[in-house]
């Protein structure tokens, strides 16, 4: 009688801690400069709606990019390619702040 073979666990992926801060800091960052993008693209609604919709924008980016950072194939990817994305939403809001 064979005795059943035990399989070993997956291992843990050490760069989930990298991934999931990129995700985080960088994540918030690139959701608070969409939103001023938003807020500036929207510039014929009332100021009220505008904020609101600015506002409201926040979480979803944020959270949106978060849950996406694990499709990164590393840590390093993921702060590389969302810091290159913050570089770009930001240079967009000062290009249209200075025009």
């Amino acid at each position: 009688m064979s005795s059943p073979t035990k399989t070993a666990a997956p291992a843990i992926r050490r760069d989930w801690l990298a991934k999931t801060s990129a995700g985080a800091l960088l994540g918030f960052t690139l959701a608070m400069g969409c939103s001023g993008l938003l807020a500036w693209a929207s510039a014929g609604l009332p100021a009220s709606t505008r904020a609101q919709f600015a506002m409201w924008l926040v979480v979803p980016v944020w959270l949106g990019v978060l849950s996406g950072c694990f499709f990164f194939a590393s840590g390093l990817r993921a702060w590389l390619w969302l810091g290159a994305a913050n570089l770009l939403v930001f240079g967009a809001l000062l290009l249209t702040r200075l025009s």
